[in-house]
């Protein structure tokens, strides 16, 4: 059964940080591509970043402006993804999604999605 489940969302101030992970088992996700999404209210579902399948390669959002950094452990079953996210803004107030797939930045480039875990910046 393909899962993908995020975990680390929560409330944090302006200023803080949180670190985002992403468990990805039952394919051999470690041959996958894996990125983040994200999406605010009334908003469309944007990339953030995205690694690949052998950590050799990295792309972030314009957005993100060096704030972001993004890791992954390609275990023998299991893909753990991290975002590691600092100096957070209100604008970054988003549920947050793990996805597998092509290295991209095109949400069709994703076959495999998580169901999203919510952070919130306050002012």
């Amino acid at each position: 059964q393909v899962q993908l489940v995020e975990s680390g969302g929560g409330l944090v101030q302006a200023g803080g940080s949180l670190r985002l992970s992403c468990a990805a088992s039952g394919r051999t996700f470690s041959n996958y591509a894996t990125g983040w999404f994200r999406q605010a209210p009334g908003k469309e579902r944007e990339f953030v970043t995205t690694i690949s399948s052998s950590g050799n390669n990295t792309d972030y959002a314009d957005f993100v402006e060096g704030r972001f950094t993004i890791s992954r452990d390609n275990a023998k079953n299991t893909v753990f993804l991290h975002l590691q996210m600092s100096s957070l803004k209100p604008e970054d107030t988003a549920v947050y999604y793990c996805a597998a797939g092509q290295y991209g930045r095109r949400r069709t480039d994703y076959k495999y999605w998580g169901q999203g875990t919510q952070v919130t910046v306050s002012a």
